[in-house]
Parts: C-alpha cells; structure tokens; sequence
C-alpha cells in the first residue's frame, strides 16, 4: 500500500497495511505491551515495506523520553573522541537515540555546567572525566580555596568511561597499566634500558596508569627509574613534539621512547625526524591506543590497541539497558568493566614487524 500523497506515510496507514490497530504499531516501536510474533513480525514488514520513520516527538510523548543521549568528553579533538564518538553513534541509530556531545576541557566547572545543561533534556549521560565527580560544585572564594569536584544529577542514568567514577557506578575502563606494562616489556626484550615516557598531564588518571604501568614494569626487568626520563605531556601532538626535543638533550640520550598517547607519538615522530633520526635505528618509539592513522606512518607506530569505537559502543549499549530497566538493580549495580589493551609491534620499534600479541596481567 502506497501513500495518499505518494509521501511519507503515517502510522494509520501503516497499520491498516499490517491489518492492525495504531495501537499495536506502537507497542511494537515502543517494545512494551503483548504483542504476537507473527503480528510483530507483520506489522515489521509493513514498515519496512511502506519506508515508515515513526515522529519522534510522538515517541517521545508516548514514552516520556527525550530520545537523546548526553555524551561529555574531557576533549572533542583527535583521532580517540572522533573514534569513541563514533561507536557510540552506530548504537544510538541503530535504536533511534540522538547523541548530544559537549567537550569539558577537563575543567571540572565546566563539566559540572554542562551536567546541569543535559538535566532534564537527555535519557542518560555517557560521560569521561579525567578526575573523579564526588562532590557538588561549590562557589570559588577569594582566598583561591580548591574547586570541588562534579557529580551527575541525581535520577538521570549514567556511565563513566575511566576510572575516575570508580564505585560510584557503571563504569567501563581501559586496562592502562596492562597496556603499559606490554610496551616497557616489549622495549625491554629488545634490549633498551633507558626508556624515556611521554606522560599525560598529572591530573589524569588515564594518564597516572600509563605511567604507573611503566614504573612497575621497569621494576619488574630490573631497570632503574630515573624520573629525569619522564616528560609530561598533554595528550596533543605539539606536546610530544615538544618533549622529543627534550629528550635528545639527556645525556647519556635515551634508546627508546614510550608516549602515553598516539598523538604525542606523532609528534615524537616528526621531531626525530626533524633531527635527522632514524626510527627505529636511532631511537625505538611506542604509543598507546592504536588510533587508524598509526598504521599509516612512516614507520608503521608500534602501538598499544584499545578498541576505541568498541568502548563508545559497549558504553552506550549498557546506558541504554539502564535506561529501559530502571528498577533493575542487577542492571545499574556498581561495577567496572575493564576492557582488553593488546600490544600492537610495527617498525617504529623493530626492523620487520612482528605478530601482535596480549599486553601481560
């Protein structure tokens, strides 16, 4: 059955397609209510069939959701937020959700103002923070006190990426000290023991992992720290190009370079190259987070992978559980997922790439 107009047709056609009341086309788009299989299965083919796109304010009404999701991210910049974002995305057109996203600069007012700003106009809230949300903003004061930490509106389902919300509920992270580890490990198998690290900024706790899987594998190869070989960067190219140039200036100079991003890597790596350094004859370097562009550098980068558009998916696919369960304990509980970092060895480490292989636990 076509439509009066030859337009987009409306939810009475579609039914009196389907040979079915409106109400049963909206119990089968809503998925609440009794409903038979083969009915669901017809009134599907209907849709399908006549190209029905149900309105979502109507939806909205009918469920008293908004059909949108909050996602605040310390940055909306680089090759990781556009990847993260990415995942999310896919889940949320896959079931009708639009995705509002705000970046934070990691300024904790911010996130706190952008959390007050998504109060009442979203469904939940997926949400990373380098520092961890545990108390309500307070106002600043002359005497230049600490500025308190954030916390979502009470009500509105969350889900923290990171380990800065941990216990306070679900959360999903990145095994950062594992992923680290493999990377000292790996340097140190091919025999380097001054391993210069790129750090993340201090407040991170991202960043704190890395660097603390760093320390204990060097620790564990019998490799003195020496903290003058760990620069602190920000996560951004410039940073890394900035602490590569640092690093040719220690002498004795460093044989290898661990940076705690991809970005800062690459901008590791064009510094060597401005220095007329070979990679990885010169100087070995490694990344962390395997973004797309790192197999595509000259050399390939040797890189810790986390599946970026995963974590965006899987983070989505538990907030939108939440949401259709609210009353279910078992659903929303307190607990973190931790999600895999497998070691990726390309050429900026070794000749001839080798195999991938499982960072250690």
């Amino acid at each position: 059955m076509e439509p009066k107009d030859g337009g987009t047709p409306s939810i009475w056609e579609v039914a009196k397609s389907a040979g079915v009341s409106v109400a049963t086309i909206s119990r089968v788009l809503n998925g609440k209510g009794p409903v038979r299989a083969d009915t669901r299965e017809r009134v599907l083919a209907a849709i399908a069939e006549m190209g029905y796109v149900p309105h979502s304010a109507a939806r909205s009404l009918s469920t008293r959701r908004s059909m949108s999701i909050g996602v605040l991210l310390p940055d909306i910049y680089g090759e990781f937020f556009s990847e993260l974002i990415r995942g999310i995305d896919q889940v949320a057109k896959r079931t009708g959700y639009h995705v509002l996203v705000s970046g934070s600069h990691s300024d904790p007012r911010e996130v706190q103002a952008l959390l007050h700003a998504l109060h009442g106009r979203v469904d939940g809230i997926v949400i990373m923070a380098p520092i961890a949300p545990i108390a309500p903003i307070a106002p600043s004061t002359a005497s230049g006190g600490e500025v308190p930490e954030p916390i979502v509106p009470k009500g509105v389902p969350w889900i923290a990426l990171g380990r800065g919300f941990a216990g306070r509920g679900m959360a999903i992270q990145i095994d950062n000290v594992g992923g680290a580890r493999s990377v000292v490990h790996h340097l140190a198998d091919l025999g380097h023991r001054r391993i210069a690290m790129i750090a993340g900024p201090k407040e991170n706790s991202d960043a704190a992992d890395r660097h603390a899987g760093y320390v204990r594998a060097l620790t564990e190869r019998g490799i003195a720290l020496d903290p003058s070989l760990v620069f602190e960067g920000d996560f951004r190219e410039e940073s890394g190009h900035r602490a590569a140039h640092a690093i040719l200036a220690r002498q004795p100079r460093p044989t290898a370079i661990f940076a705690a991003n991809d970005a800062m890597a690459i901008g590791c790596l064009a510094a060597l190259s401005e220095q007329g350094l070979a990679v990885p004859a010169d100087m070995a370097l490694a990344g962390f987070d395997d973004i797309p562009i790192a197999r595509y550098l000259t050399p390939q980068l040797t890189s810790v992978r986390v599946a970026i558009a995963d974590l965006g998916s899987r983070a989505m696919e538990r907030l939108l559980l939440a949401i259709e369960n609210p009353n279910d304990p078992e659903v929303s509980r307190k607990t973190a997922e931790t999600i895999a970092a497998t070691l990726v060895v390309r050429g900026s480490t070794v000749e001839t790439a080798v195999r991938s292989r499982e960072a250690p636990t």
